[in-house]
């Protein structure tokens, strides 16, 4: 339907959002030496790390005797299925991650995108508590950065490329671009419940950054800005 492409929104606070674009750095290189797997060992390390509801919940042993059974609320974020599933999360979190770190500070935006990710995966195990699958991916945590922009900065213009006849970008406030990012994934869950995308996990991601946002930014900075 669209996609973001960028904002208007400077950052003010931080010189480098250095943090944003190590979480990029490392989620792409974790991806580019999976892919380089053989497809048997690729498997085997979404099975090892990715987020499986009866390892976590101790109902079946973990595959990696050594790892501790709550490791993988965290290591999940940094897997992904395909390279289009890499590249998709890691373009929100280019766009909307350098004004949450500039909003937070680098130590509390990192402490705040892990605190999203685990929240994200919790919500995803809450609805799917005998689930075998392991669940993989940034779009949790990327959700809740997604959740503290629309809470800090809803009126900042983000450009979209928008398919009406023919592909344009368009500048549309944060608000109404990340709304109907929200509305999507809740229409997704209520029409399409069994697709192989962790719906639970967007929404729980989301909702964490909202509520979060106003306990990890700044003093100085205002709630409902980016005007």
């Amino acid at each position: 339907m669209f996609l973001p492409l960028h904002d208007t929104n400077p950052i003010r606070h931080v010189r480098f959002p250095y943090v944003t674009y190590g979480l990029m750095a490392v989620t792409a290189l974790v991806f580019l030496v999976q892919s380089m797997l053989p497809r048997a060992a690729f498997d085997e390390v979404t099975i090892y790390f990715g987020m499986i509801p009866i390892v976590v919940r101790d109902v079946y042993p973990q595959p990696l005797p050594w790892l501790p059974d709550w490791a993988p609320l965290v290591t999940y974020a940094f897997l992904h299925a395909d390279w289009m599933h890499m590249l998709t999360n890691m373009l929100f979190l280019w766009i909307f991650g350098d004004n949450i770190e500039d909003a937070m500070g680098h130590v509390r935006f990192l402490v705040f995108y892990l605190a999203c990710a685990v929240i994200a995966a919790l919500a995803h195990l809450a609805f799917n508590l005998d689930a075998n699958g392991p669940l993989v991916g940034a779009s949790g945590a990327v959700a809740g950065v997604m959740g503290a922009y629309v809470l800090l900065y809803p009126h900042a213009r983000v450009f979209v490329l928008a398919r009406i006849v023919i592909p344009i970008p368009l500048p549309i406030p944060a608000f109404w671009m990340l709304g109907i990012w929200l509305g999507m994934q809740l229409v997704s869950l209520v029409v399409s419940p069994q697709a192989p995308v962790a719906w639970w996990a967007h929404l729980g991601g989301f909702l964490a950054g909202v509520v979060l946002a106003p306990l990890f930014k700044r003093r100085e900075v205002v709630l409902l800005g980016g005007r």
